[in-house]
């Protein structure tokens, strides 16, 4: 007999799963995907995550073989935590907050996680910020039996560039693919709104959805407000918008709410735009589409455009998205500096897997393996999560990666342009001024924000603060923080990373 312990997710093929294990396709949708979780199980065994699209990370009980067998999606858009008690126990969830409440949980500071934090600005890898409990990275799975842990990937991404089609055929496969991807990701029933930015992969995603309304972010200085050309894009494809002002106060003043509901620190400043953003949509909408994946998958950032001047000297410094302390910087500032404890760590045995691989596509690895599962999905899972919002990301697929690993690296970035393909698959459905627009990213005014005496108090206090004096040098950071103020707005990011951090860290262990 097999139970289902602990799910979330959305099963996106469920209708030919259903047909397939013989599972009552009117059944509500929690009991229908728990059906194909125990099915699939018996069926498959631990070859059930090959078997399902979507999102998802799950545990199932085999009352037969006393067996505990837990699993998480190939790209890791749903989380999954695990801690081996001193007993031999195993403590599991998919929310930190339930491990720490659960008897035989020692809770302790893993202090060595902070020096990967302040180069990257997230808990990259299987360690967290707690000692001991540990992340089931994406493609895994765990097993349990015997008081005896097992942990095996199931899915690697795996690259083999086509050199046969032209970007025309890419285009139309990309197109046809999401065409497929889009009906399943809504159930008949369900009505889903769709976050709106100016970039092409939201608009793409609202373009191919029945999404009737968008929703986007703005801000009062112009200089950082996207929103105008979200309204003109869901104008022109006949969809509503709606905007959710941010201002200052309400930024800084979500702080500690997001770092509560994120469980780990996060230094991506993105995430409390996104925090507000979810409890504006879920006011008015359970569900909602966003755009994540394709910059990972098709090339879409534009440091991807210097991958070839880079060349094999990557290995000695990429390690993701963002690095913005390095070591010396680290060593100086921190009051327990380990030299053994490096970023780099965290990507040897990437590039070892894609030896032989062109540079693009060892920088695209390392990010959708590392910075994506770490940063994008994290924030996009826990504060909807927070929020009451279900998000559901079409472009992070199987399918969609499917096409990405056969695409040649010309056809993702060149001198002109980023996401070549995915572009002019975007291009069948929306104006080419829209699908083709420079890609500008999720602003936020921080860097002047936080330099702002109105609005930099907390700020100044947790530099301050007894959490500062334990684990930094607080001279070093204070003056990095003058400088900061003083008008070296650069320094922003460094300022922020360290300030997320005394934040979590007082409300987690104060």
């Amino acid at each position: 007999m097999i139970q289902v312990e602990e799910y979330r997710g959305h099963i996106r093929n469920w209708k030919e799963l259903c047909e397939e294990l013989d599972i009552d396709r009117s059944l509500p949708r929690a009991g229908r995907e728990q059906e194909i979780l125990k099915k699939g199980y018996e069926a498959w065994g631990t070859a059930l995550p090959d078997h399902l699209y979507g999102m998802f990370a799950f545990a199932l009980w085999d009352e037969t073989e006393k067996c505990l067998y837990c699993a998480r999606d190939q790209f890791g858009t749903k989380p999954f935590y695990y801690y081996q008690t001193e007993d031999g126990g195993l403590l599991y969830s998919t929310m930190i907050r339930t491990i720490l409440q659960q008897e035989g949980f020692v809770k302790e500071l893993n202090e060595g996680m902070l020096q990967i934090y302040l180069s990257l600005t997230y808990a990259a890898g299987e360690d967290t910020f707690f000692k001991g409990l540990k992340k089931l990275m994406p493609g895994h799975f765990l097993t349990w039996k015997n008081g005896e842990l097992t942990i095996e990937r199931y899915f690697a991404p795996a690259y083999h560039p086509d050199e046969t089609k032209t970007l025309e055929e890419w285009a139309d496969e990309i197109h046809t693919t999401l065409q497929k991807i889009m009906p399943e990701v809504k159930e008949d029933g369900e009505t889903a709104e769709s976050f709106l930015s100016g970039g092409v992969d939201s608009s793409y995603v609202l373009a191919m959805s029945d999404a009737q309304v968008s929703d986007s972010c703005g801000y009062d200085d112009e200089r950082f407000d996207e929103s105008p050309l979200a309204a003109e894009t869901a104008r022109i494809l006949g969809r509503e918008n709606r905007r959710c002002r941010i201002t200052p106060e309400q930024f800084f003043g979500a702080v500690p709410y997001v770092m509560e509901n994120m469980e780990q620190p996060l230094g991506d400043a993105s995430a409390i735009v996104f925090a507000l953003a979810c409890k504006a949509t879920a006011e008015h909408t359970k569900l909602c589409y966003s755009g994540e994946g394709a910059d990972e998958f098709f090339g879409g950032y534009n440091m991807y455009r210097n991958a070839e001047r880079y060349g094999d000297n990557l290995k000695t410094f990429y390690v993701g998205n963002t690095n913005i302390m390095k070591e010396e910087e680290k060593e100086r500032i921190l009051q327990h500096y380990d030299p053994s404890i490096l970023p780099i760590g965290l990507v040897k045995e990437i590039y070892e897997e894609t030896e032989g691989l062109d540079p693009l596509t060892k920088m695209a690895d390392i990010d959708i393996r590392i910075w994506l599962e770490g940063d994008i999905y994290l924030n996009v899972d826990k504060m909807s999560t927070a929020a009451g919002l279900e998000i559901r990301m079409p472009l992070t697929d199987r399918r969609i990666f499917d096409i990405a690993s056969r695409l040649p690296a010309r056809y993702k970035v060149n001198a002109e342009q980023n996401k070549v393909a995915f572009r002019t698959a975007a291009a069948k459905v929306l104006p080419e001024e829209i699908a083709f627009r420079k890609k500008l990213g999720f602003i936020v005014p921080i860097r002047i924000w936080m330099a702002d005496d109105r609005y930099n108090a907390d700020v100044r206090q947790k530099f301050e603060g007894e959490a500062a004096a334990r684990f930094f040098k607080k001279e070093e950071i204070q003056a990095i923080f003058n400088e900061y103020v003083g008008g070296n707005s650069d320094l922003w990011r460094k300022v922020w990373t360290i300030y997320t951090f005394l934040v979590w860290y007082e409300l987690y262990f104060s």
